[in-house]
């Protein structure tokens, strides 16, 4: 039903050029977005802003999503209301941003956030409106326009799609709807540009790909893997929240397949780039499982925690740290301490993990070698440790990437469910048995290893 509806709408033409003053309007009669699947609260927003006489339209991901029969998970507004008027036609309003100065309109836990169309940056913008880095980013993004230079302002063309809710037509100045029906994500502008104003239009083209099932449009991926240390002069709190919207949104293995395809690991995790070039094999497995399962407690609607994911991406480069210190003298326990507090405060540099994930990040990996010592009363002390479980989940996943326990794992498994005469022989006949050490096979390569092929 939504091929055929989309196949009724007009192919542009003049692809390449991809601007136009004037958009191509579509009825309702020829969409899928229907009002009962809108935000009543979105709405009332547009609805408010229509009757104080400025334009306001639903804009962006929430049309986007709805003509893919996808249901949204906010719904933005963009409107020819200055922050300052937005904010005095709602008491429940309040703006926030200085980069990018918007407001969000609170309704209870419902969050409407409201823009103001942009227009292109001149020269003579102040400082307090515009603001350009050395590099090209934009440090400052208020300069005010039209609907018309809105649209161009957008990052992706599917994204630049405004619906107006009074008459449910969607307003499409970018050939967006062209680009949804060829399932493509391509830049509006010239793609190097659009990438030197934010370096993270690089993560986002990936996210909307690995999402939506998309390719990236040709000239929109050319300039990825050469420009990509732009993200260096990201703020590492930024690039948290990104990575958290890349490898938390139930596509996570897909998308680190795309950031590794596009050389966008190193940018975010630099040590987990430099294991992938160690140990590829074994990084990558214990990476795209941790992704996978991650992915898949997504679905069911599980909890899941960035603290056990971001353990994961790093774990491979922490035994390198900890031998590099066991040679300068130092004994194992505090050499893994160390190295474990130095790779964490390292990677803040890049993205900035707060304490709340931190802490169960170091917690995981401390609890490791804490498993196999199961002598005496330990193990029933182990079992009772608030990171227990995560702890163990993490050992599994260890085994299944190929390091070798000696069995630790199904220990562990067949221990959790004992008897307590059961779990007394377990302990006794532990004897002398040797540690396992956790021991990883090595295959250094410099090279950067192809890419992983999905067994999906």
């Amino acid at each position: 039903m939504i091929r055929k509806l989309l196949q009724k709408m007009p192919s542009p033409f003049g692809l390449p050029q991809r601007r136009r003053t004037t958009p191509s309007v579509i009825p309702a009669s020829q969409h899928q977005v229907r009002r009962e699947r809108l935000s009543r609260h979105a709405v009332s927003v547009v609805e408010k802003l229509q009757q104080a006489g400025y334009e306001a339209f639903l804009v962006g991901g929430c049309v986007r999503d709805l003509m893919l029969d996808i249901t949204p998970k906010d719904f933005d507004v963009a409107t020819s209301a200055t922050p300052e008027q937005v904010r005095a036609t709602f008491r429940n309003a309040r703006l926030i941003g200085r980069r990018f100065k918007l407001v969000h309109v609170h309704f209870g836990r419902e969050i409407i956030e409201v823009a103001t169309f942009r227009a292109n940056h001149e020269t003579q913008a102040s400082e307090e409106q515009s603001r350009q880095s050395e590099s090209g980013r934009l440090l400052r993004d208020n300069v005010y326009g039209t609907f018309e230079q809105d649209a161009q302002r957008r990052d992706f063309t599917i994204n630049a799609l405004y619906f107006d809710v009074s008459t449910g037509q969607i307003h499409d100045f970018a050939h967006g709807v062209h680009d949804i029906r060829n399932r493509l994500i391509r830049l509006i502008g010239h793609p190097e540009q659009r990438y030197q104003e934010d370096p993270v239009r690089m993560l986002r083209a990936i996210r909307f790909a690995a999402k939506l099932d998309f390719e990236i449009e040709p000239h929109t991926a050319a300039p990825i893997e050469e420009m990509a240390p732009l993200l260096h002069d990201i703020p590492a709190a930024r690039l948290f929240d990104e990575s958290l919207k890349l490898l938390m949104s139930g596509q996570g293995k897909a998308t680190f397949d795309l950031l590794y395809q596009f050389d966008l690991i190193a940018p975010l995790f630099p040590d987990t780039d430099e294991a992938i070039l160690e140990n590829p094999e074994y990084t990558l497995r214990l990476v795209r499982q941790a992704l996978d399962n991650t992915d898949a407690r997504i679905a069911q609607d599980k909890p899941v925690t960035p603290a056990f994911l971001f353990a994961a991406f790093l774990w491979p480069a922490l035994p390198a740290r900890v031998a590099a210190l066991e040679e300068q003298g130092i004994p194992p326990i505090p050499a893994y301490q160390q190295a474990a507090h130095e790779l964490l405060a390292e990677q803040c540099l890049h993205t900035a993990i707060p304490k709340r994930f931190s802490i169960p990040m170091r917690e995981i990996w401390d609890m490791q070698p804490r498993l196999e010592r199961r002598s005496g009363r330990r193990a029933d002390q182990l079992l009772e440790h608030p990171r227990f479980r995560a702890a163990y989940d993490f050992l599994l996943l260890r085994e299944e990437a190929g390091e070798q326990t000696d069995g630790l794992g199904r220990w562990w498994t067949l221990y959790q469910d004992a008897s307590a005469d059961q779990r007394r022989q377990m302990i006794r006949e532990l004897g002398d048995a040797p540690k396992s050490g956790g021991k990883r096979g090595r295959s250094r390569s410099r090279r950067k290893p192809r890419k992983p092929q999905s067994n999906d």
